[in-house]
């Protein structure tokens, strides 16, 4: 297949919008996984906000998920290509199976994230199955890291 028409097909699939969670967003605790998934880390990214503030979804897709978790209230987003977004504490204004577009309000920030430096952080969290990513990744904002290459006949 020429080049040209495989970029031309490339450049017409549609490529998923995301954006931030909340307006005016600090970041103040950057995502930290750990190094083996049992062991404690930081699973996301931790926003500054004013409590109140108003929390959208990063992107389109369906809510699967409206609770209480540890006590915070939580929102869950399934998007395209498998990826789930999470966002707490929220007071939700959302329910299950609601369809969302990039933007929607999802519910409000609650104050007390423990860790958080400011009166009110919202815990932006993304997996793509069980695997826990870089949220910013998403505003092409994520750190890049880098993996060995695998050679033929090795693992």
């Amino acid at each position: 297949m020429p080049l040209t028409l495989l970029l031309s097909i490339l450049l017409a699939l549609p490529v998923p919008h995301f954006g931030w969670p909340v307006d005016s967003a600090r970041v103040v605790r950057r995502f930290d996984p750990p190094p083996q998934r049992w062991l404690p880390g930081h699973r996301g990214v931790d926003l500054s906000a004013p409590p109140g503030a108003v929390v959208r979804a990063a992107g389109a897709g369906t809510v699967v998920f409206v609770g209480t978790v540890a006590g915070n209230g939580v929102v869950s987003v399934s998007h395209a290509g498998g990826l789930r977004t999470t966002y707490q504490p929220v007071l939700a204004r959302v329910t299950r199976g609601d369809h969302v577009a990039a933007g929607d309000e999802l519910g409000l920030l609650a104050a007390g994230h423990p860790g958080c430096p400011t009166p009110a952080c919202l815990h932006w969290g993304l997996r793509r199955g069980d695997v826990y990513l870089d949220p910013l990744a998403l505003l092409g904002l994520g750190r890049v890291r880098l993996l060995p290459v695998e050679r033929r006949g090795q693992r």
